[in-house]
């Protein structure tokens, strides 16, 4: 052990005592109660709600209430996405590296953003205030997604921090997809009933609406931060090497890690899966209330209890795709949901074609399926999501929880977004008009090919990629076996079967793992940290 790790290490003892809610425990061994799972959980109220929220009414609110043109609303979108694009992933770099800083030794690197966040969060409320400019719109979205980014990064990682275990980080994605799930009943339901108190024609409705879930999450980032925690300084100082970067290389490091987490195999499969599961459901989101108002002659209350009844059905399906998960792991459960949305998308298809009986009670059928199908579309992509760290640990040797969750951020607001920005487009092509009350029939057709063959093509296209998805309950542990042997100063794999089981789920041999290879940054990045490792102490 070099001179420096024994300094650093005597160090880590000491800026330990002054982390908040973080003394003298390891993640392994700290007690994780019910309060915890509910506050780990209940952020997703801000996580999920918000982009429930927006995928399903934003647009319809900008192009109705705003007077913005379906192009100048999708360019909001497009330009928040490049803004994002950098926030995100900095986010997650700065994350990982706060813990150098006075301020994250105090309050931790992950849970300080969280904290300055908490009154940030109600400026969601500005978004929905009607009658402004196209730059008003364009600030208050980007000034929200600043805030979202600030909250949802470090939040993403503190699953895979507060526990290495396969059922605790299982327990922690089903908690936070539950309460996911309850905000989507309440964006469902919640414009309905504001419409039936102030009328079909009043934007108060959706400035309401924002205005109780902005408070909402000020609660919830309030329970994240008091009742969750981080890995301790020590632990990450342990895990760091010696090297400290000046500010060209420090952004060279951030481009190099962010692009690195694509080479590792389980995580493409990963967002392939979750790609396929999100788009689908926000291009679907996008596009249902215009098909509900005007390919069905209905109004936007019609259309907030369908999705309001979809999203009770989402909550219950959740609580049964986390056990199916455990018994039969996330890729066939995954291909169950994808089936289940997909049958009920071509369901709404099938009613469309006898307008009367799909106004009547007959339209709940299809909703009901769908909200089965999107439950398990929800839950399983996040519950994989929480072991990617662990994947690419036994390729890099390194903890990059941070880098991935600013990858997942971005790509989720990016997919919700996109999905958006594509159906607005569309309609505008189509030759949709802002603020009628009816539309043309190519408009309306437009409406129902891009809610039946997009959606339907994007689910087909998750289902292919997850029949290539290796990790599953007894994968894990093998993985998790190897990378302490390899911690122990282990070469060669303990079995064939583990060599495969590896290999399988990193798409690295195993002789390149354990930072064998050039994934990642590092400083002289044509040494592999493997040969700084056998100098010192193992990551």
């Amino acid at each position: 052990m070099t001179h420096k790790q024994t300094d650093r290490r005597a160090m880590a003892s000491i800026h330990a005592n002054g982390m908040h809610g973080q003394e003298e425990t390891s993640m392994a061994k700290r007690e994780i109660r019910l309060i915890n799972y509910i506050a780990y959980g209940s952020n997703d109220f801000l996580g999920a709600g918000a982009m429930a929220l927006m995928a399903a009414w934003l647009l319809y609110f900008y192009t109705t209430f705003c007077g913005l043109s379906p192009v100048e609303a999708t360019s909001i979108f497009a330009v928040a996405r490049v803004v994002d694009a950098i926030a995100s992933p900095l986010m997650g770099y700065i994350s990982d590296n706060f813990h150098r800083t006075w301020l994250g030794r105090r309050f931790g690197r992950r849970k300080f953003f969280i904290m300055i966040a908490i009154p940030l969060v109600m400026c969601y409320a500005l978004i929905w205030v009607s009658g402004m400019s196209y730059w008003y719109y364009l600030a208050s979205y980007v000034l929200f997604e600043l805030v979202y980014s600030m909250v949802l990064v470090p939040y993403e990682t503190l699953a895979a921090e507060m526990s290495p275990d396969f059922k605790v980080k299982a327990k922690f994605a089903g908690a936070r997809i539950l309460t996911g799930q309850i905000s989507a009943i309440v964006a469902g339901f919640l414009p309905g009933r504001l419409v039936e108190a102030l009328g079909k024609d009043s934007p108060m409705t959706f400035f309401y609406a924002g205005l109780i879930f902005a408070s909402i999450f000020v609660c919830v980032v309030s329970l994240l931060y008091t009742f969750t925690w981080e890995r301790p300084y020590e632990e990450i100082i342990e895990n760091e090497d010696d090297t400290r970067l000046g500010f060209g290389q420090s952004m060279k490091k951030l481009v190099v890690d962010l692009s690195s987490t694509f080479r590792i195999r389980a995580f493409r499969q990963h967002l392939g899966m979750y790609l396929g599961g999100y788009i689908s459901q926000d291009t679907f989101n996008a596009v249902f209330t215009y098909f509900v108002v005007f390919a069905l002659a209905s109004d936007a209350k019609h259309a907030s209890n369908l999705l309001g009844v979809m999203a009770i059905v989402q909550f219950i399906a959740v609580s049964l795709f986390i056990p199916l998960c455990l018994r039969i792991n996330a890729a066939p459960a995954y291909r169950i949901a994808v089936s289940l949305f997909g049958l009920a998308v071509v369901g709404y298809f099938v009613l469309y074609m006898n307008m009367p009986a799909a106004i009547g009670v007959l339209l709940y059928v299809p909703t009901l399926i769908a909200g089965l199908g999107r439950g398990g579309l929800n839950y399983i992509p996040w519950n994989t999501y929480n072991y990617m760290a662990d994947v690419d640990q036994i390729v890099t040797g390194r903890r990059r929880e941070g880098i991935f969750a600013g990858v997942m951020t971005f790509v989720r607001k990016a997919s919700q977004a996109g999905a958006v920005m594509i159906v607005g487009l569309i309609l505008q092509a189509s030759g949709f008009v802002s603020g009628q009350a009816a539309q043309s029939p190519e408009t309306i057709a437009t409406i129902v090919n891009v809610m039946l063959y997009v959606t339907v093509a994007i689910l087909a296209t998750g289902f292919v990629i997850s029949l290539r998805f290796r990790l599953t309950r007894q994968s894990h542990a093998v993985l998790m076996a190897e990378i302490e042997h390899l911690k122990q100063g282990g070469r060669t794999p303990t079995s064939q079967a583990a060599r495969e089981t590896v290999e399988a789920l990193s798409g690295w041999r195993y002789e390149q793992l354990w930072g064998n290879n050039t994934v990642g940054y590092r400083a002289g990045a044509e040494v592999p940290v493997a040969e700084v490792r056998r100098a010192g102490s193992p990551a």
